[in-house]
């Protein structure tokens, strides 16, 4: 009986083994890491965004008030339990702030439900709360509708004030004014009156620099003196340029430019704002990638380092004694990406974070007297990063020879062998993907997809050459033959499952999403588009009224709706308009204040696939903008989307979320029936 039952046991195991080799993923789906819940990816942290007051004696950072992240403050050495609250914003999370020089306030700014109309507010750490709201008062320095205000400086001598540019006298342009931060009293500067889009002040607040696009959509260098504007540097529509700081003496500035028939990738360049005097400083040692970055010591205004990103983020330090604060620096954190964050006037302290691609990282307090660096604390220490798939920089062939480079991850635990694979395409499109912690990828691949992040042609970072490739190339041409092709390189190599491969991006990954669907239906099983527009004509004409300053840009880049043939070509690249050709399920995200792709974009996209019988899902936000901001919207969205990949590419999907996610997601959910 016993020999019998080991008989039998040891036939069960056998063929066990046999459909596991016939059939690869069922076996491999259960070596996949355990699911990680929704909220650890994307919930709000506990702690973020630290930085360390200009006089070393204050720790700020952006903490959840009521589920909502505002600003708290505590003393350096207080622990953060007695940190205390500044802001108590009940609606949006704020997400940018910063310290005027004298460390007497925090400045921060915010919009109306996503709209990006943003104000300035300041408030005072050591004024008293008071009893309505629990908070100190706060200031509001710009107290406009409809008005989007751009920090420009912080003069070096005269902490009470600051320098802002606000767009009040017509949305187009942004004047430029002194602001007190006392008396909020605001003093007009320059008056803009000849298309500027960037203004830039030396270390005591004077606007020195202004920066402008030409008629033909090239760009122009000028010197401001005396609001009178002299033109000491500009480059063609096809060559870019790049402001980069002032010298310590501020006569002269530093820019980034790939000016020249015989120059691809962007140089760092020294300019006299008086002779108009060129000096080149350097380019990438290893001639791949264009010109990263800068860094200057706040004290002594020097140059003191500069960056490439190429895979990863390459530095060379002008300055010894940086040098070596950099490399204590790196040998007392863990391995990874180091970035400065915020320093002290003295430069002895400073907030510094280090960052891997399966780490969101942990954030420190350095001093650079005694070369300790004490954790602050981990930008999210419930994420297990045992579980986490490494970011792989790769180079692909496009199908005309062009090498496109991006990042693959594998999930964790599985063979590279006929995976379900999401395409995901990054925004702008004149942007690029980082090697680095990625919420959505690591979410993606923890669910058990192969994710690729394609750097495609148009995007930053790879040289002129590359970024024009991109130039009108959009939906039915290279940009997204790039992805297309990507696609191909992985079925290739046998790592994506040809029937279950899906493509989704946020803004132009949305639109890639939507291209993608329309015009190679063949490709995807599925596609979720967020804030992608669906007609490249009417996204065009409601671009937002202060982007007017460079609007030539898209004429060149994307298409121009004067141009007859240009708005016949854009039709053709306009997912609306083939609609017809979406067979795969479709989920599709807005926000109803998005100013940059107006909810039109996607009422239309959805309701032509409704009436056209096709299978689209469909969720709107009413108080988001051009993406999710809020927790309980952005964990709505993420369910939703777990959901609809599980359910057309058969990876793994988290069941059970909360009441309050799932009421969230109920009221999101638009019946396409009702879509006008």
């Amino acid at each position: 009986m016993k020999k019998l039952n080991l008989s039998i046991l040891i036939l069960f195991l056998l063929l066990c083994n046999l459909y596991a080799q016939k059939n690869p993923n069922i076996s491999k789906k259960n070596d996949l890491p355990p699911l990680i819940d929704i909220e650890v990816f994307f919930g709000d942290p506990e702690y973020s965004g630290a930085q360390i007051s200009p006089d070393g004696k204050y720790i700020s950072f952006r903490k959840p008030y009521n589920g909502i992240m505002n600003i708290w403050v505590k003393g350096i050495d207080e622990p953060f339990e007695s940190a205390k609250l500044l802001t108590a914003d009940k609606k949006r999370p704020v997400t940018g702030y910063f310290w005027s020089r004298d460390s007497k306030y925090i400045l921060f700014v915010q919009d109306n439900g996503g709209d990006e109309n943003y104000r300035l507010y300041g408030v005072n750490p050591k004024d008293n709360p008071e009893a309505e709201t629990g908070v100190p008062k706060a200031k509001d320095f710009t107290p406009m509708d409809n008005v989007r205000v751009q920090i420009i400086g912080l003069p070096k001598n005269n902490y009470s004030e600051i320098i802002i540019a606000i767009n009040d006298r017509d949305p187009q342009f942004h004047d430029v004014y002194k602001l007190n931060l006392e008396t909020g009293d605001r003093k007009l500067l320059v008056k803009n009156d000849a298309n500027i889009a960037g203004w830039y002040t030396d270390k005591n607040g004077n606007v020195k620099f202004a920066i402008r696009q030409t008629e033909s959509g090239g760009t122009e260098l000028l010197s401001v003196t005396d609001n009178a504007f002299t033109p000491i540097y500009s480059v063609n529509e096809l060559e870019s340029v790049g402001f980069e700081g002032f010298d310590e003496t501020s006569t002269k500035i530093y820019i980034s430019s790939d000016k020249g028939d015989d120059v691809d990738l962007s140089r760092l360049i020294l300019i006299d704002l008086a002779t108009g005097k060129q000096t080149l400083v350097e380019s990438d040692p290893d001639n791949e990638v264009d010109f990263g970055g800068t860094l200057f010591s706040d004290k002594t205004d020097k140059l003191i380092a500069t960056y490439y990103v190429a895979d990863r983020v390459k530095y060379y330090f002008k300055n010894d004694e940086w040098q070596k604060v950099y490399d204590k620096i790196k040998s007392v954190l863990p391995d990874g990406e180091v970035y400065i964050r915020s320093i002290t006037d003295d430069e002895t302290k400073m907030i510094v974070s280090v960052t891997r691609d399966v780490d969101p990282g942990s954030v420190y307090i350095f001093d650079r007297t005694s070369g300790e660096a004490k954790l602050l604390y981990k930008a999210n220490p419930n994420i297990p990063t045992d579980y986490l798939a490494p970011m792989l920089p790769v180079k692909y062939d496009s199908r005309d020879g062009k090498i496109i480079p991006g990042y693959l991850l594998i999930p964790k635990g599985v063979e590279e062998k006929n995976l379900p694979t999401v395409i995901f395409p990054h925004g702008g499109p004149w942007a690029r993907d980082n090697w680095g912690y990625n919420p959505f990828a690591q979410f993606l691949a923890n669910r058990g997809y192969a994710v690729l992040m394609p750097n495609f042609r148009g995007s930053t970072g790879y040289g002129k050459k590359f970024l024009n490739a991109g130039n009108k190339e959009w939906g039915t041409g290279f940009m997204q033959h790039d992805l297309s092709d990507g696609v191909k390189y992985l079925i290739d190599r046998g790592i994506a499952d040809p029937k279950k491969v899906a493509i989704m991006g946020g803004s132009y990954g949305g639109y890639a999403t939507l291209a993608g669907l329309s015009f190679t239906p063949e490709i995807y099983a599925a596609g979720v588009s967020i804030v992608g527009p669906s007609n490249l004509i009417t996204l065009l004409n409601s671009i937002p009224p202060y982007w007017a300053v460079m609007k030539k840009i898209f004429d060149i880049r994307l298409g121009n709706v004067n141009d007859s043939a240009d708005v016949e070509r854009m039709k053709s690249q306009s997912p609306l308009f083939s609609a017809n050709n979406i067979i795969a399920p479709l989920l599709v995200v807005q926000g109803a204040n998005d100013p940059r792709v107006k909810q039109a974009e996607s009422d239309r996209i959805v309701s032509s696939l409704r009436d056209l019988k096709r299978n689209v899902e469909y969720i709107l936000a009413k108080d988001e903008g051009h993406g999710y901001a809020g927790k309980l919207n952005r964990m709505a969205m993420i369910a939703k989307i777990d959901r609809f990949l599980s359910k057309y590419l058969g990876g793994r999907y988290q069941e059970k979320v909360s009441d309050e996610i799932n009421e969230r997601l109920n009221e999101l959910t638009v019946d396409i029936n009702s879509v006008k």
